[in-house]
């Protein structure tokens, strides 16, 4: 009989289209050799031209699907996404506060398309205590921006974010730069950088920026690849180092999907080492 593989839980919402919440979790668990395990928080009607609507679940129901996984099949880690109210952030940290586990939280509040996808409210629920429970945190610049009030327009500012978001109590926070690359107009060649620091070791991590604007559901995936490791046995600093290796990979082979923003191809590095 074969042994089972790391077992990795997600919480977060349903993405009708396939490229970003529980269906690119599931999909970058089972590339990176996790068992991927689901609680839905809320389901979507999206495509590749944004989020036309947005339906949360009771909180009973996202309880019950978490006790029911965890109480049975156990878990190796944990990673959050869309919470879309204070009631919902609130039960899933309590939830997560009583399991013996990492938990990887990307406090996601935007969609891609520039969706809303977390209610004014529930900012308070993730600063107090969603992010306390945190092993890592993973925004990206519009959602530090959105937690803390820093807007960060310069690679030094990353640093500031870090501190404000790392007061809220995650142990680790992950600042996602791959926007201010963007917003500052540079193009192929240039790199995308994160910052992963505890507040006292700094990791930067760069990559190179490609010119493809099928990005749908990058941060999902980053997420859930970290959680995929750290299941595995990573230190945070291995995790993050290999899940942006993946992530890049996955954006470089991105394709056109509908009439807007495609998806990453979650399954890049599968093709390619059967093609090898």
């Amino acid at each position: 009989m074969t042994a089972a593989p790391p077992r990795v839980l997600t919480v977060a919402g349903s993405d009708s289209g396939g490229g970003a919440g529980i269906q690119a979790d599931l999909k970058t668990m089972l590339a990176l050799g996790v068992h991927g395990m689901s609680v839905i928080t809320a389901v979507t009607a999206q495509n590749s031209l944004g989020v036309q609507g947005a339906w949360e679940l009771p909180v009973e129901a996202v309880r019950a699907q978490y006790r029911s996984v965890v109480d049975d099949i156990g878990v190796q880690a944990v990673k959050t996404g869309m919470l879309a109210s204070a009631e919902l952030a609130g039960a899933v940290a309590e939830l997560i506060a009583g399991t013996d586990a990492p938990a990887v939280v990307d406090p996601v509040g935007v969609s891609k398309h520039g969706d809303s996808l977390l209610a004014a409210s529930a900012l308070r629920a993730v600063r107090t205590r969603l992010l306390p429970v945190a092993t890592v945190a993973t925004p990206n610049l519009d959602e530090v921006a959105q937690l803390t009030g820093v807007r960060v327009r310069t690679e030094e500012q990353m640093r500031e974010a870090a501190e404000a978001v790392l007061a809220f109590g995650p142990k680790w926070v992950l600042i996602k730069g791959g926007h201010l690359a963007g917003e500052a107009g540079q193009g192929v060649g240039d790199q995308a950088v994160d910052l992963l620091t505890d507040g006292a070791e700094e990791h930067w991590l760069r990559a190179s920026r490609y010119d493809n604007r099928h990005t749908h559901g990058t941060g999902c995936t980053l997420a859930s690849a970290i959680a995929s490791q750290l299941a595995k046995g990573d230190s945070v600093p291995e995790a993050v180092a290999a899940s942006k290796e993946y992530v890049t990979g996955a954006i470089a082979a991105g394709f056109a999907l509908g009439g807007g923003i495609g998806p990453v191809d979650h399954g890049w590095a599968l093709r390619r080492s059967r093609a090898g």
